[in-house]
């Protein structure tokens, strides 16, 4: 008897063993990475479905659902065209390091290192972050000829662009603060 308990255990570990082997070949083959990235919004606006500081797509949204989603002051400026009045607005007179996005759908407008302080009463920049984040239409209104600036990706009013800058561009990027996210760098 006590040959063949031998025997059976001897069996059973010859065929239980190629099976452990196995499976400790197959945990030692190196996974790939499959962990995916998500970059989440800096700035939160649960009320708002179109603003993402991460999505460059651009975006054609109505009026009328803009009129849900943004609070009046900022519908009023960015969909509407009109101006905060001078020295009033929270940016223009702030030299604090970060980004600027834009206050309707997040897009990356302008970093603080090309903000220079002007006597305007609005925040000004000399350039913009990149070719894409503000586009420009010809605005003939209250009798002047201004180049309107836009958001390149939701055309939300921003301000207006105007060839008296500093160097190296010469250009003055006139904006509305309440028009404006901004999003201080980490200390």
């Amino acid at each position: 008897m006590k040959i063949s308990k031998t025997k059976t255990q001897f069996f059973s570990l010859c065929f239980l063993l190629p099976l452990f082997i196995l499976q400790a070949c197959g945990q030692n083959k190196k996974k790939e990475n499959t962990k995916t990235v998500m970059m989440e919004n800096k700035i939160s606006k649960p009320g708002n479905p179109y603003y993402s500081n991460t999505d460059t797509t651009k975006i054609n949204v109505s009026d009328a659902e803009w009129k849900k989603v943004l609070p009046e002051d900022v519908y009023a400026v960015m969909r509407e065209a009109d101006t905060e009045r001078p020295f009033t607005g929270k940016y223009w007179n702030t030299d604090e390091k970060g980004t600027y996005y834009c206050a309707s759908c997040g897009n990356l407008l302008f970093r603080s290192g090309a903000k220079f302080s002007s006597s305007c009463g609005w925040p000004s920049f000399f350039e913009q972050e990149n070719k894409n984040s503000v586009v420009y239409k010809k605005d003939n209104s209250l009798g002047m000829e201004r180049i309107e600036a836009l958001c390149g990706r939701c055309g939300g009013h921003l301000g207006h662009l105007f060839d008296d800058g500093p160097e190296p561009t010469g250009k003055r990027y006139c904006m509305n603060s309440i028009a404006l996210d901004f999003i201080p760098d980490s200390k």
